[in-house]
């Protein structure tokens, strides 16, 4: 009773658009609801009996793989990063993040090309010193390489939430436990480790949702997953039914990993003892463990992107005659098309939700707040066949409506570009609203009652106001998601309208027929444009770290 008062209480514009926002991103969650409790046919009754066993162990072991490895490497580099000053730690401040602007299959298929038979270092090793390695020693596309694929490209993820979290603490926090006696393994794993509980936990989440979300390296390397059983079941057996059994399986899957979040987070908070913050100085490190910090970056680096890097480079060179052309050029403007304009209506919505949520803190906000966040949540093969099969009934609700006044219809939306930019935003809208939800913390609303205590209307005061002071975080997420969808390729595969194709699954498509150096071009484009994305993300996070 009292949630329904507070809703009656806020009914506005704001409340409305964004109440109507909420509707949409829940869809696929109701839609998954509602046919995973239907009737089963045999071929459920066949995944079930002889597939799902594998498909979730397959799905829980690349998880929690990953997420051990992501979290070892993300925490000791941005550790490492935060604290100490060795040789071009400013450059690996950011390199370190670059590694997010190659989308993992990419990074699949270019290590599996480097690894090959025919490559680079298996020919250097027959030609050079006639050394011949059998081909299971190089071996990528198995459990392990995908294991590794995932950490190489997910870590970034755990790196940048918990140096983001190491640079806000107080210096004196190291400094006393230092005083105390301490050492340095002793304050990192006594100290920083349980402060950082939180971001930590909250990273490997992250990291676990995109394990289950990828469909590229799984289905490249062949490990079956719940993506690629669904992709499976719907695109190659028809089978719509069963395919929403394993998404809403899934789902069950993903509420266990936010479950046990909040869980392991507990209540535990940590809040300072003085008002007095200074921020972590970095030591100077010298000799033997300068050198030892300078390796391990650079090893990451090296692996994560440099290599992969410049064998696409490589590649590139060789192909591009063939494969720039103006079929090429298409792929750029569809890409950076759907990019934009998916990206452009997020931050809308997300600035509308944001603003909607600050100004009304009632439960009922708090309710859409928390709902817009757990959109991301949703796994892109699930948000697409409950995107299709809603577009599905609207188009058969239209046609009745055009063959009453008999008039021929002419918006088919199942076949159009509406239906993809409908999930993008559904599946990437959490990621624009939090960069602006925090922009809108920072700011509070002191400005905003002061400019309507004078006498201007809320939305003039929204307009010349409170977007003018979040910009920075605006425009901050219309970068992050701009580069997720840039990325983005299991939506794509699914919903993208007959000869319509983006840079990821043109990439992935000359991969899966064995055209490596071919996908080089379109690959490179991609992690080019991504690189200086997140090369202005980070001047934008250092700015309004300054601010």
């Amino acid at each position: 009773m009292r949630l329904i008062q507070q809703a009656k209480h806020q009914l506005n514009i704001w409340a409305l658009l964004s109440t109507m926002f909420i509707v949409i991103i829940l869809l696929p969650s109701v839609l998954v609801a509602r046919y995973f409790f239907a009737e089963p046919n045999d071929n459920w009754f066949h995944i079930k009996e002889y597939l799902l066993l594998d498909i979730v162990s397959n799905t829980v072991l690349l998880m929690v793989a990953t997420g051990i490895f992501t979290t070892a490497i993300g925490i000791s580099l941005a550790w490492i990063i935060t604290v100490y000053t060795f040789p071009f730690r400013n450059f690996f401040k950011w390199g370190l993040v670059l590694p997010l602007a190659i989308p993992p299959f990419i990074g699949a298929y270019t290590y599996q090309g480097i690894l090959d038979y025919t490559g680079i270092i298996q020919a250097t090793l027959r030609n050079n010193f006639d050394v011949y390695v059998e081909q299971k020693y190089f071996n990528i596309m198995n459990m392990e390489g995908t294991i590794f694929i995932f950490t190489m490209f997910l870590y970034p993820y755990m790196y940048v939430i918990t140096k983001s979290f190491l640079e806000n603490q107080s210096a004196s926090i190291i400094e006393n436990a230092r005083l105390l006696g301490a050492s340095s393994f002793g304050v990192f794993f006594k100290v920083v480790l349980p402060i950082s509980r939180a971001a930590i936990i909250g990273g490997v989440s992250i990291i676990m949702l995109e394990v289950i979300n990828d469909y590229g390296v799984v289905k490249y390397f062949g490990i079956q997953t719940f993506i690629t059983a669904i992709f499976q079941t719907w695109s190659g057996m028809s089978d719509l039914d069963s395919a929403f059994k394993l998404a809403g399986t899934l789902m069950v899957l993903v509420i266990i990993i936010l479950l046990l979040e909040k869980l392991v987070r507990g209540r535990k908070r940590y809040s300072y003892s003085t008002s007095k913050i200074s921020p972590i100085q970095p030591k100077l490190l010298k000799g033997m463990k300068s050198y030892l910090a300078f390796g391990y970056c650079l090893t990451v680096f090296g692996f994560a992107f440099f290599i992969p890097f410049i064998q696409l480079l490589i590649w590139a060179t060789m192909t591009y005659d063939k494969v720039v052309d103006k079929e090429f050029l298409t792929l750029i403007k569809n890409s950076f098309l759907v990019a934009a304009i998916a990206a452009v209506i997020i931050v809308l919505v997300g600035v509308i939700i944001a603003n909607h949520t600050r100004i009304y803190q009632g439960l009922f906000a708090k309710l859409i707040s928390k709902i817009t966040v757990l959109g991301y949540s949703i796994p892109g093969a699930v948000i697409a066949i409950s995107v299709i099969t809603v577009f599905i009934a609207l188009d058969k609700f239209l046609y009745a409506i055009f063959a009453t006044f008999h008039i021929d219809p002419i918006i088919i939306f199942r076949t159009s570009i509406v239906m993809l930019i409908t999930a993008y935003v559904i599946r990437f809208l959490a990621v624009g609203y939090n960069s602006i939800e925090a922009g809108f913390e920072k700011v509070g609303n002191t400005f905003t009652e002061a400019s309507r205590t004078l006498g201007v209307s809320t939305m003039k005061t929204f307009l010349q106001v409170d977007v003018l002071m979040v910009k920075g975080a605006i425009f901050g997420g219309f970068i992050l998601v701009f580069v997720d969808i840039l990325k983005e390729l299991p939506l794509t595969m699914l919903l993208q309208p007959f000869n319509f194709s983006t840079l990821a699954t043109k990439a992935f498509r000359y991969a899966s027929d064995e055209m490596v150096n071919e996908a080089a071009s379109a690959s490179l484009l991609i992690i080019f444009m991504s690189s200086i994305c997140i090369f202005f993300f980070h001047k934008v996070l250092e700015k309004e770290s300054n601010y």
